[in-house]
C-alpha cells in the first residue's frame, strides 16, 4: 500500500522497514531496515540533563463521549505510575514475567506496562496488529507469557478458541481494562485455568488507577464478586465520591452512587492547551465523568458513565449493568445500551446485540427480554431489542456510543404499548 503513494510523499527522507534481515527489495527508496539502522549506531550516549517534570508523552482520550483530548504525561509521573504498577497491590509485576501487552502505545502508554517492565527488567512479547486468537495463543505459549492485558474485545475471541479447542492456559494471568469485565467472560477464561483480574483509569490517570486486588483479609469470599469490580485505588491515588447533580460527597457504603473524581501523582492536572477546565474541581481533584459506588473495604464498582447514564422517569438506569446482563445471555456475543427521548419518561433504554455466529437470526427480543426480567428491575427492561452485526467500537475497542446514537436517531425507537 505505502509502494503507491510513495511517489507523492515528497517530503519523507528516508524509509525504515521492520525487519530481522537485510532491506528488502521494492519500490521505496532509500529504504533500510530497522537492524540496519540501529547496528551502525553507538551503544552509549550521555545521558541527557532533563527535568523530571518536563513533557515524556502525551496521548489523546478515546472520545468515547466527547472530542478527544490530549493529556501530557511527564517523566516523573511516568516512573511513579510504573512503580504503582509493579507493586504487589498494583497489577504486581516482577522481572520473571513474560509480559505481553495487547495494548498499543497511543493508549495510554500501553496502560504502562512497557515502561514497568523495563523497570523490572521483565521479558516483554509484541503482538502482530493482527491479534487473531490462533496465533496469540500460540504466542503465550511459544514465548512462556505469565501475564497479558487488553480490553475485553480482545479476550472475547480467545476464549471462544480456548473453548472450541479446549486449550487450557493454567497460570497464565490476565488484566482486562478500557471496559467491564462481565460475569461470562470472568467465568470463561478461569474455566481455562486463567488467573482473570480487571482494573480501573482513563488516559487521563496514566492510566491504571484502582485494580481488584484481594484482601488477606477477605480470601475467604468468592473471588468472582470482588474481581468483578473495578478494585481499589492503587497507593498514590487519591478517590471521593460526588453526587451528580449536586457535588456534594457521597458515602462508602457499597449502595450510594456519585461521579468517582481523583488526584494523584500521575493523575493529570489540566488537558493540553487547557481545554475542558471545568472537568477539574478548584481544590485540584479530576472529575473522571464514571458514576460508581465504593464499599466499605474501599472497592469501586462502576455503574456508568455520566453521560451514558439513562435518565428515566426522574431515576438512573445504569446502560452498563445492563450491558453486562445482556451479555451473560448464551447466546449473545456483545451488547451496548444506549437511552433515547421517549415522550413520557424523557429517556428509555435501547439494546444493541449481536449473536454469536451460530445464533444468528434464531434469537427474539422477546428471549432477550425474558432472560433479563429476573436480572434488573422491570422499569430497566429496554424498550427495544435491535439485532445488529458489529457493535461500532473506537480505535482502542471501546463502544462507540457517539456512532450509535447516531444510528439511532435515523431510527426511531418503538415505544412499548404499554408505557
Amino acid at each position: 500500500a505505502l509502494q503507491r503513494i510513495a511517489n507523492h510523499l515528497k517530503k519523507i527522507k528516508h524509509f525504515v522497514v521492520m525487519t530481522d534481515g537485510p532491506s528488502p527489495n521494492g519500490e521505496l527508496s532509500p529504504l533500510t531496515s530497522y537492524e540496519e539502522l540501529i547496528g551502525s549506531r553507538p551503544t552509549a550516549y550521555p545521558w541527557p540533563d532533563l527535568d523530571e517534570r518536563d513533557a515524556a508523552a502525551m496521548c489523546y482520550t478515546s472520545g468515547t463521549t466527547g472530542k478527544p483530548k490530549g493529556v501530557v504525561y511527564s517523566h516523573r509521573s511516568s516512573v511513579l505510575h510504573s512503580f504503582g504498577v509493579a507493586i504487589g497491590g498494583g497489577v504486581g509485576l516482577q522481572e520473571s514475567d513474560s509480559i505481553l501487552p495487547i495494548v498499543p502505545m497511543f493508549h495510554a502508554n500501553a496502560w504502562g506496562l512497557p515502561y514497568a517492565a523495563t523497570m523490572l527488567g521483565a521479558k516483554q512479547v509484541f503482538a502482530d496488529r493482527f491479534l487473531d486468537p490462533v496465533g496469540l495463543t500460540e504466542l503465550i505459549r511459544e514465548e512462556g507469557v505469565t501475564f497479558s492485558a487488553g480490553v475485553p474485545t480482545v479476550w472475547v475471541p480467545l476464549l471462544q478458541h480456548l473453548d472450541k479447542t479446549g486449550t487450557n492456559l493454567e497460570g497464565f494471568r490476565m488484566f482486562v481494562g478500557g471496559s467491564a469485565l462481565s460475569a461470562g467472560l470472568y467465568d470463561g477464561l478461569t474455566r481455562h485455568g486463567i488467573d482473570t483480574n480487571q482494573g480501573w483509569g482513563m488516559t487521563e490517570t496514566s492510566p491504571v488507577a484502582a485494580t481488584a486486588t484481594i484482601k488477606s483479609q477477605l480470601k475467604d469470599q468468592d473471588p468472582k464478586a470482588l474481581r468483578l469490580k473495578q478494585g481499589m485505588p492503587l497507593a498514590g491515588v487519591e478517590l471521593r465520591l460526588a453526587n451528580v447533580e449536586t457535588g456534594e460527597p457521597v458515602p462508602w457504603d457499597g449502595k450510594s452512587v456519585g461521579e468517582i473524581q481523583v488526584r494523584g501523582p500521575w493523575i493529570t492536572a489540566s488537558y493540553y492547551r487547557g481545554v475542558d477546565a471545568d472537568r477539574f474541581t478548584a481544590d485540584g481533584w479530576l472529575r473522571t465523568g464514571d458514576v460508581a459506588n465504593v464499599d466499605r473495604e474501599g472497592y469501586v464498582a462502576i455503574v456508568d458513565r455520566t453521560k451514558d447514564l439513562v435518565k428515566s422517569g426522574g431515576e438512573w438506569i445504569s446502560s452498563v449493568e445492563l450491558e453486562l446482563a445482556i451479555m451473560g445471555h448464551p447466546k449473545v456475543f456483545e451488547a451496548t445500551v444506549i437511552g433515547v427521548p421517549h415522550p413520557k419518561w424523557q429517556e428509555r433504554p435501547v439494546a444493541y446485540v449481536v449473536l454469536k455466529p451460530e445464533f444468528k437470526g434464531a434469537v427474539s427480543q422477546e428471549e432477550i427480554i425474558e432472560y433479563l426480567e429476573p436480572l434488573v428491575a422491570k422499569w430497566w427492561l429496554p424498550d427495544e431489542v435491535r439485532f445488529i452485526d458489529e457493535i461500532p467500537k473506537t480505535s482502542v475497542g471501546k463502544f462507540d456510543k457517539k456512532v450509535i446514537r447516531e444510528q439511532a436517531q435515523k431510527a426511531p425507537v418503538n415505544v412499548r404499548p404499554s408505557e
